[in-house]
């Protein structure tokens, strides 16, 4: 069996192979020493995920948001103090977070 790898070397032979480099994650935001609260609930029969905790500035806490509704590609605000995704993506957001440098606690369910 011919390998797809072998016949896009036959059809593109002056292709060069691109390694993957792993893109380092900066943070410009305020990291502090309380975890950040992860918690699931649900609002008229649909999941959403609830991130809660965050003491720096509003502006950081809504770009913060920003990048996690771009990461998982989901609508969601910030209210209260709070962001809320639509959906239940705590493992992922939690991941997410601890790349940034936050600490998480995962609440409920």
């Amino acid at each position: 069996m011919v390998d797809l790898k072998d016949q896009l070397k036959k059809l593109y032979p002056d292709h060069v192979e691109a390694t993957p480099t792993e893109i380092p994650v900066k943070s410009n935001l305020w990291i502090q020493e309380e975890p950040l609260i992860c918690k699931y609930e649900k609002r008229k029969g649909k999941p959403i995920t609830i991130i809660e905790g965050y003491t720096g500035a509003t502006t950081d806490f809504k770009q913060l948001s920003k990048e996690i509704k771009k990461l998982l590609s989901v609508g969601g605000s910030v209210k209260n103090q709070k962001i809320i995704i639509q959906g239940d993506y705590r493992d992922k957001i939690m991941t997410f977070l601890q790349t940034k440098g936050f600490k998480t606690k995962r609440v409920g369910g």
